[in-house]
């Protein structure tokens, strides 16, 4: 029980439910509550219900293929009595032999189940059964249950051409058959499920993403906008705001870059070709936002020549294949760059992005586990200030003595840590202590810094990301990272030993910690030497 006449941090433990009946495969309980399987969800094809009955003349169509009007559909009375030996003939468009593939393979097809490929990071791959109507939450929340991974809306589906050097992170909302369709016959492009910390993270940020020198109502009001407000200012299409920057530009068959300064409205992406001029005569139109996708571009110095690493290209639906149609933009900046990401995707889907967040919100509070959970919650949500002085406790809510407390909580924390260690002891350090941080999630083992800064890139640059991993330099000695401002740091954990016992220091032993677990759960609740506090930790799941 928590210690009384003092206030501390402590955790809040979710009520175990009921025990389901059903039986995962109908062998072993499974420990995870799956929901109702709703119309339309994904399902495993070794798991699932089974194809539909079709005809042997009739062809089984796993990819979309274009879906016909209501009302040009043959109805019974127009057919012959006769059944007919070649039904697929009688919609040419839905014909393999009448349909060349050059054209495309068109909307998908409802009803028809797809077979959709997922990867994982670690490269292994699972094959799932989705329908037209499945969205990518959809399919989130079914990888989700079967790998037993911790629920949160932070998993994503990401777009992935390996081809092009392309990746993006799909809307929850977005039809996962339809994205597939649109893929080229033969080309490299795949899905992969991984973390996103920075998906939402531009409607729960305190700080502002958006420079006020790149949003023109911030200019021309000459006042500071708050956060919030900016954006239900991009969210009402009556009161839109404008983005407006310089970006680096290739020219069309060149592999020249320019520098021109661009405007992101409504009705699209321009840019200026005498200076910062908005004059109509200046203005060049050069993408449509309805009609296009946004994609980070990861190795473009290699593929594209980029002048920085910030590049971001902008992939018109035409374009099924090759570089050709193309337009690819660079910024001086990570910042410049989250920020034109997200005007993007604010300017195309407005309220329907934060109504992915709201039902992203609302899954949370309901508990996906039953008994025990594996995995400890690290959101700010699971920790809460209480105060056991009295008789009883209370959950501070008061942000000063909050604060206040949590101060309390780190002196205890040295002071305990202190008196342990000066204790006489005849027993030694226990060789589990030293170990056990190996079962953890945050945990990556001996990992590269160069692969660090790519695995915290890729599942989000959020303050708080973190991993914990074997140091290169020192044998001994481990490396805690971190993300802050869009940066990623790393600091040295040395073990040290004193009068036989094993302790861990970040801070040439001011404090100490018994092992690598303690220390990350002390900086999840206090932030330390740390510029912030530990929020989410990278982790790779296999499929």
């Amino acid at each position: 029980g928590p210690p009384k006449g003092r206030r501390t941090i402590t955790r809040c433990q979710t009520p175990s439910l009921p025990t389901d009946n059903a039986m995962e495969g109908g062998a072993q309980q499974s420990s995870l509550w799956e929901p109702p399987e709703q119309d339309g969800g994904p399902g495993e094809r070794d798991g699932g219900e089974g194809l539909p009955d079709v005809k042997r003349s009739q062809p089984l169509f796993i990819h979309g293929s274009s879906r016909q009007p209501p009302q040009e559909e043959p109805r019974a009375s127009s057919l012959p009595s006769i059944p007919n030996p070649f039904p697929e003939l009688c919609s040419p468009s839905n014909s393999p032999i009448l349909s060349s593939p050059a054209l495309g393979q068109g909307p998908p097809r409802e009803g028809t189940p797809h077979v959709v490929k997922v990867f994982g990071e670690d490269g292994a791959c699972r094959f799932l059964e989705a329908s037209a109507a499945t969205t990518a939450r959809q399919l989130c929340e079914t990888l989700v249950r079967r790998t037993r991974a911790l629920q949160d809306h932070s998993w994503a589906l990401v777009e992935l051409h390996q081809h092009l050097a392309l990746e993006r992170c799909l809307e929850d909302h977005e039809s996962v058959v339809e994205v597939q369709s649109s893929w080229a016959p033969g080309a490299d492009s795949r899905f992969v499920f991984r973390k996103n910390f920075a998906k939402y993270e531009l409607f729960k940020s305190n700080a502002s993403l958006f420079p006020e020198v790149m949003v023109s109502s911030c200019l021309e009001a000459n006042k500071s906008m708050a956060h919030s407000e900016l954006i239900q200012n991009f969210l009402n299409s009556g009161s839109c705001p404008e983005v407006q920057g310089f970006l680096q530009l290739r020219e069309a068959g060149r592999k020249v870059w320019k520098r021109f300064h661009f405007s992101l409205r409504r009705s699209g992406l321009y840019y200026s070709t005498k200076g910062t001029s908005k004059d109509p005569r200046h203005l060049q139109y050069f993408a449509d936002l309805t009609e296009s996708n946004i994609y980070y571009v990861t190795q473009g110095k290699k593929l594209y020549g980029t002048p920085t690493e910030f590049g971001f290209c902008i992939k018109p639906h035409k374009v099924r294949s090759g570089v050709k149609g193309l337009k690819l933009l660079c910024s001086e900046d990570e910042q410049s760059r989250s920020c034109w990401m997200a005007a993007f995707r604010l300017f195309k889907y407005g309220m329907q992005l934060y109504r992915n967040y709201q039902q992203a919100q609302a899954r949370l509070s309901q508990p996906p586990w039953i008994g025990p959970t594996p995995l400890r919650s690290v959101s700010d949500n699971a920790l809460v200030a209480m105060d056991f002085s009295g008789c009883t406790g209370r959950v501070i809510e008061n942000p000063n003595e909050v604060l206040t407390a949590a101060l309390e909580e780190a002196q205890a924390w040295r002071k305990k840590t202190t008196h342990r260690y000066s204790l006489p002891t005849a027993c030694h350090s226990s060789p589990l202590s030293a170990a056990i941080h190996r079962t953890q999630p945050w945990f990556h083992g001996r990992i590269s810094r160069e692969d660090t800064q790519q695995l915290i890139g890729r599942q989000g640059l959020v303050d708080g990301v973190f991993l914990v991993r074997e140091s290169q330099r020192n044998p001994k000695g481990f490396v805690l990272s971190l993300c802050h401002l869009q940066r990623i740091k790393h600091y040295l954990i040395l073990p040290s030993e004193e009068e036989g016992r094993l302790y861990f220091t970040m801070d040439d032993g001011q404090t100490r910690f018994a092992d690598l677990i303690q220390l990350v759960e002390f900086h999840q609740i206090n932030r330390g030497i740390l510029p912030c506090k530990l929020r989410h930790y990278c982790t790779c799941v296999a499929l």
